[in-house]
């Protein structure tokens, strides 16, 4: 074969197209190694209640880690399930209320675990426009037929499982992570139930926060333990370590053991992470109130913001979402308070579905008054000209 006379192209040189693409638009994403102790007041992390330090979390990571070494060695189904992953999942699946849990390595690849495992071929999937990126990503890779809805809508979900004669499963966040708002778990039922189809829900952002003690959004609406809802939950925001699980009845756990490819070919969940997450659900059974004051802390960031004249979306949990004017002015802003103390988050396109910029807040259970009345101060100062008016 004769060479070709101009020299084709470098294999990667278009990345280089696509990197001046994201510069220009304001799209550029870097990587901030954090400090063991950041003098930062941190609104960034979701650390919801406040005990990822807590010192019987360390202990208990600690604790795992001498006990059981490093890593998990393997695979779950091969010699990575210990003793403690099995506690673990035992006493979540009995603090959320539900007959049994798979832990996995990431709440990521939890969703991704149930979506494919549970929408087969032939069968459709319904999901909410709002829905997290892991869900996303398990509707792209499961066989079964998508259809996405506009968010928080019942009847657009009604719609489209009229459509459809064979299984159904709806997907959903319980409370979103962009804007914090909670999706009408009653309604959402319902209408599974009208149609039989099953529920799949990540409360990631919900567990922790929401329910009686924090037990989870499932929880508060009266879902959990029921035959037709499978939740997932991730160990690494309110509890404070890493990992996710599946949560639901006993057959689809098993179902899952069986048929889901991020936990057959994935290394189990690290011993210490398995530590680290079991002692903090132990003190938040011990300790409900964190829930509260989780909810309390996020409300008073946004009636603060209100009050200072930022559009804010009311928070369900712990998230409080400030609009931006442009993606440019989101990173600015930012950094600005980055600048002056104040670590918050920066969502822009594309992690934000409807294409706005927003300053991402989390709340603590465990920040002060006049921690929260600082943040506030700081965001006020270093606002961009607009921000006031964002969204209005």
């Amino acid at each position: 074969m004769t060479a070709p006379s101009t020299p084709p192209a470098a294999p990667f040189d278009w990345i280089e197209e696509q990197r001046r693409t994201r510069a220009a638009a304001g799209l550029t994403r870097t990587l901030r190694p954090r400090p063991a102790h950041s003098p930062l007041l941190d609104l960034a992390g979701n650390d919801y209640l406040g005990l990822s330090r807590h010192p019987e979390v360390v202990e208990g990571a600690a604790e795992a880690a001498r006990q059981w070494g490093g890593g998990a060695t393997g695979s779950r189904l091969v010699s990575g399930t210990t003793e403690l992953h099995a506690q673990l999942e035992r006493e979540l699946a009995e603090f959320c209320g539900f007959e049994a849990a798979l832990v996995l390595s990431s709440g990521y690849a939890a969703n991704l675990a149930a979506v494919t495992a549970l929408a087969p071929h032939g069968s459709l999937i319904v999901s909410d426009a709002g829905n997290h990126a892991s869900l996303i990503d398990g509707c792209r890779l499961a066989r079964g037929a998508t259809q996405v809805v506009p968010h928080a809508d019942p009847e657009a979900v009604r719609k489209a499982l009229g459509t459809h004669d064979g299984p159904a499963v709806v997907v959903s966040d319980t409370v979103f992570s962009v804007d914090g708002d909670r999706a009408p778990l009653g309604e959402l039922a319902s209408v599974c139930r009208e149609f039989g189809a099953g529920l799949l829900l990540d409360d990631a952002h919900g567990l922790g926060l929401l329910g009686d003690g924090g037990r989870g959004a499932p929880h508060a609406a009266g879902l959990a333990g029921a035959a037709d809802t499978v939740v997932t939950v991730t160990l690494s925001k309110s509890l404070g370590s890493q990992g996710g699980a599946v949560l639901g009845p006993a057959h689809v756990i098993e179902h899952l053991v069986n048929a889901a490819r991020t936990f057959i070919f994935d290394t189990g969940l690290a011993p210490a992470a398995a530590g680290a997450a079991l002692a903090a659900l132990r003190v938040l059974r011990g300790e409900p109130e964190r829930a509260a004051r989780g909810r309390d802390v996020a409300l008073t960031l946004h009636q603060l913001l209100t009050g200072a004249g930022f559009s804010a979306v009311r928070p369900d949990a712990a998230v409080v979402s400030v609009l931006a004017p442009s993606p440019e002015d989101a990173v600015s802003w930012a950094a600005g308070c980055r600048a002056e103390g104040l670590a918050v988050g920066c969502f822009r396109p594309p992690s934000v579905p409807d294409g706005i910029s927003r300053l991402r807040l989390t709340a603590r259970a465990d920040l002060t008054d006049s921690q929260v009345a600082e943040a506030v101060r700081v965001i006020s100062r270093t606002s961009p000209k607009g921000a006031i008016s964002a969204g209005s």
